[in-house]
């Protein structure tokens, strides 16, 4: 099959279009003939050499994929050949033909293309799994997102109108993205460039209250205002660390809030994990992009070949939503 190789790592130019072995479902698995699988910040990180995948998956790069049921591993009964199908995989993404574990998949509705499907899994499973069952975000409260127009953001902000419709979102964004975040239904737009610090704008907001929930990817430079905005029982969910590691914590306000602070990861978590997530996205949030109240955020298309250029503006953060590869 023809897959996105690397010789060595590094910046987009170590990516090549080559031939290798196609893989084989083993028990639980199911062998995807890939359509389309879409580009995601780890990816960028595994093609550097900071973010080796998990032990035993594919270190072809790709964490989501869509397309069709081509060969059913033993033990699995839930798929047919043939079947449209969208699923996170360990590895293995940009590829002809991908495994995946078969309770990690699910279908794709009609409504929907394998454009529109490779974008889903990534990206609305973890703004779900951190914004829903971490974050336990519910209808009335309000909430911050942290650099909306990336994948995951705008996936939370979606996700968040269809489920919570009556929370208020507010969602720090590059000012380039700010009237397009903005119809997506953020109640309060902040220009991240302006107002780094944006604990006064987010207590005037809520009448000094603060916020029940954050998801930031942020890290560190983000840690004091952060929790500066987050209300009493407030929780701080973190799925990325871009501006640093290390930040200093006032622990007597968190403990007298009582206030949360969550780290959390979605490739590394064990098989069983992934499968309750999916089941629960397939529940809760699945219908809503089935009758187009949800509908993925595409920037752009690329065929496997232009790989590097897809890669080059993720780099470039000049995206609004998703950046899609096309596989066949």
């Amino acid at each position: 099959m023809k897959a996105v190789l690397m010789e060595e790592f590094g910046g987009v130019d170590v990516l090549n279009i080559g031939e290798v072995e196609a893989p084989k479902p083993k028990q639980g698995e199911v062998l995807i003939k890939v359509v389309a699988t879409s580009i995601n910040r780890p990816d960028l990180v595994q093609r550097e050499g900071k973010y080796p995948p998990p032990p035993g998956d594919s270190d072809i790069l790709g964490l989501e994929v869509a397309g069709t049921v081509a060969e059913l591993g033993p033990g699995v009964d839930n798929w047919k050949v043939g079947d449209r199908v969208m699923g996170l995989v360990g590895g293995g993404g940009y590829a002809e033909y991908a495994v995946a574990y078969a309770d990690h998949l699910m279908p794709i509705p009609e409504s929907m293309s394998f454009e529109e499907a490779a974008c889903v899994c990534e990206s609305y499973i973890t703004a779900f799994l951190n914004v829903f069952m971490i974050g336990e975000f519910s209808d009335g409260q309000t909430g911050i997102f942290h650099g909306g127009g990336g994948g995951v953001n705008t996936a939370a902000l979606q996700l968040s109108k269809a489920l919570t419709p009556s929370s208020k979102l507010i969602v720090t964004a590059h000012p380039s993205k700010l009237d397009r975040v903005r119809e997506l239904g953020a109640d309060l737009l902040i220009d991240y460039t302006e107002t780094p610090d944006f604990t006064d704008v987010v207590k005037e907001f809520t009448a000094k209250k603060g916020v029940n929930l954050i998801l930031d990817h942020v890290g560190a430079a983000y840690l004091k205002p952060n929790m500066n905005s987050l209300a009493y029982k407030g929780r701080l969910v973190i799925i990325g660390v871009i501006s640093g590691i290390k930040a200093e914590l006032n622990l007597a306000l968190m403990m007298v809030k009582r206030q949360q602070i969550i780290g959390s990861v979605l490739r590394s978590r064990p098989v069983s994990e992934k499968a309750e997530i999916t089941a629960e996205f397939t529940r809760r949030a699945l219908p809503k992009f089935a009758d187009r109240s949800i509908v993925p955020i595409i920037e752009k298309v690329f065929p496997m070949d232009q790989v590097a250029d897809a890669h080059r503006m993720m780099e470039e953060d000049k995206h609004f939503g998703k950046i899609v590869l096309k596989i066949s």
